[in-house]
């Protein structure tokens, strides 16, 4: 619980930081601007069709002492869709132009902590931009589709309303861990390495994520979350590497 409550308290330090920061705040404010116009479009379509998509799940009842329970379900699906459009807004401005803003973001922050940046080495500036996409693949797209995935199972499934709920924790915990491996990315560590960091720290994941499902926030803090991500990586992992009594987060 200690780990999944230190994952919200970086979400929202980093928030701080950036807003209080000129440069991360311009970068956070160009995220945010491409993720709204993206957000409102893909939540204009899906909740043109929402009430279909939940008819798939649950056909409105006829009677009067559960219908009630019915509307509950529809405004809860409502919010749940406008979250999906959030994140299908992250990814798109992702396949645009978001990764090399987010890792930007996170060296200057890096920079701002500890007066340097640790790379894995130096190499032309056109092999690391595409060194950066080829680290979108496993991180982003593929995890948060499986989600996604996951989420429109639910709806054909007996399993339905545990994979509503599954669904887009995983999701929040793959979008936190977009942040969190920018560091160790850019130092070029192992993809295996990078996925045991997720693994150990799974409940600080978890919690930094969390906060992406709240519909609207979610666009704000998905903006500045590589602020958050850098400064809980530099603050306890390399500060924990660096002396092994001190405060790195236990796995």
């Amino acid at each position: 619980m200690t780990a999944f409550i230190q994952g919200l308290r970086y979400n929202l330090k980093g928030l701080r930081m950036g807003l209080r920061t000129g440069k991360l705040l311009l970068l956070g404010l160009v995220r945010l601007v491409v993720m709204i116009i993206i957000t409102i479009t893909a939540a204009t379509i899906i909740l043109e069709n929402y009430l279909e998509i939940l008819n798939l799940m649950w056909n409105k009842p006829q009677s009067m002492w559960i219908v009630w329970l019915w509307h509950l379900v529809s405004w809860l699906m409502a919010l749940l869709l406008i979250g999906i459009s959030a994140v299908v807004g992250f990814l798109a401005a992702q396949l645009l132009f978001s990764v090399v803003v987010m890792d930007l973001m996170s060296q200057l922050t890096e920079r701002a902590l500890s007066g340097q940046i640790k790379q894995g080495g130096p190499i032309p500036w056109y092999s690391y931009f595409f060194y950066l996409l080829r680290q979108e693949i496993p991180r982003v797209f593929v995890p948060v589709l499986i989600s996604l995935l996951l989420l429109v199972l639910s709806w054909f499934t007996p399993l339905g309303p545990v994979l509503t709920i599954v669904s887009p924790l995983a999701a929040s915990i793959f979008l936190a861990w977009d942040n969190t491996d920018l560091v160790p990315a850019r130092r070029m560590a192992p993809f295996r390495e990078r996925l045991t960091f997720l693994r150990r720290h799974f409940a600080f994941h978890l919690g930094f994520g969390i906060l992406f499902l709240i519909p609207v926030l979610n666009l704000l803090l998905l903006s500045f979350a590589p602020v958050g991500a850098t400064l809980f990586y530099v603050e306890q992992i390399d500060a924990g590497n660096a002396n092994p009594t001190g405060p790195g987060v236990a796995p």
